[in-house]
């Protein structure tokens, strides 16, 4: 009897493993929806000094200002992509006109690109780590702390009423994961860290 009780136990917490797996596993699945509908905005100081971190944020503040209109404008992930190609050159000379105007001798370097992002909530929108397209802007060496947030669907742009918001561009799997609060949420926590560990993997 004892042992038929064990198996029954072992059977149960079998389960209950297979149980948790499927829904990480279908979890990890709507988080990739979610990268591939989000064009991002990355700006990556000199360094960690007050200085440098404060100019970070000048930089920011005048691209933000700057391409807010061009972001709220586009329709989907690909007419932001095509957007942001477009305004590259120009938000380049936006943020060396601010870092001149700081008389700084650094180098500017604005790309679009991939960068890996940590679980990072804006409001009430939550978006799981990974790998995201992003509009990248590198200050000077660029070792300091970075700042991000999203240009499409323009959640930390001063866009229009009309611009897309999360509800446009998500499906309702996607829209229901980003509402969810990571701190509450331990799959949020199990994807950054396979995230993470892909990250290392890459780069051998």
């Amino acid at each position: 009897m004892k042992n038929n009780g064990r198996l029954l136990e072992l059977a149960a917490l079998t389960a209950m493993a297979l149980t948790v797996l499927v829904s990480v596993f279908a979890f990890r699945e709507t988080c990739g929806e979610v990268r591939a509908a989000v064009l991002r905005l990355h700006v990556v100081a000199n360094s960690d000094s007050p200085a440098d971190q404060a100019l970070k944020l000048k930089v920011r503040d005048a691209i933000l200002r700057e391409s807010g209109d061009l972001f709220a404008a586009a329709e989907d992930k690909a007419r932001a992509l095509r957007a942001a190609e477009t305004a590259l050159p120009a938000m380049e000379k936006t943020a060396r006109r601010v870092v001149a105007r700081k008389g700084v001798p650094y180098a500017v370097h604005v790309e679009l690109g991939q960068s890996a992002f940590p679980t990072r909530t804006y409001g009430d929108v939550t978006l799981p780590a990974g790998v995201y397209d992003a509009v990248k802007v590198t200050l000077g060496s660029g070792a300091g702390h970075n700042w991000w947030c999203v240009m499409f669907p323009p959640l930390c742009l001063p866009a229009a009423s009309d611009a897309p918001g999360a509800e446009d561009v998500l499906g309702e799997a996607a829209l229901a994961l980003v509402r969810e609060n990571p701190k509450l949420e331990l799959r949020f926590w199990l994807v950054e860290q396979w995230e993470a560990l892909r990250e290392r993997w890459k780069r051998g």
